[in-house]
């Protein structure tokens, strides 16, 4: 649930899913490749969300309650146009890494694509964790 609510643009805090699935790796708490997988789909699932509501409330950009600010967005949207969906692979960044995913729903990427993406990106963030807590531990 950590990994699901942390990979969508909901206020939480930044990189949570990777902290909770660290921590539970170094506590032994539970078999650590279920954790990892856990953690992906979770992020994985809060992405794709992330998608959907940018394909469905681009109308809404700019005003104040909405999640990414302005500038954040331009940043990010960018980026987006510059290295293309290749930009999908740095989704695991914390908190750029959610609004390369609605960006990605607000320019309607290929979603195909974006899924390929987002769950390589995903895998890469939360395994790279996983296995530096596992070589520290």
């Amino acid at each position: 649930m950590t990994s699901l609510v942390a990979g969508t643009v909901l206020p939480f805090l930044p990189a949570s899913s990777e902290m909770a699935m660290a921590g539970l790796i170094a506590a032994g708490s539970g078999v650590p490749a279920l954790l990892v997988a856990a953690a992906i789909v979770g992020n994985f699932t809060g992405a794709s969300l992330n998608y959907l509501i940018g394909r469905n409330i681009a109308r809404y950009c700019g005003r104040s309650w909405f999640p990414i600010s302005p500038d954040a967005l331009q940043r990010t949207t960018e980026w987006f146009r510059h290295y293309g969906v290749w930009l999908l692979l740095m989704c695991w960044l914390p908190m750029a890494g959610d609004a390369i995913t609605v960006v990605a729903g607000l320019l309607r990427a290929d979603l195909r694509v974006f899924l390929l993406l987002t769950a390589g990106g995903k895998a890469f963030g939360h395994v790279a964790v996983a296995s530096g807590v596992s070589w520290i531990a």
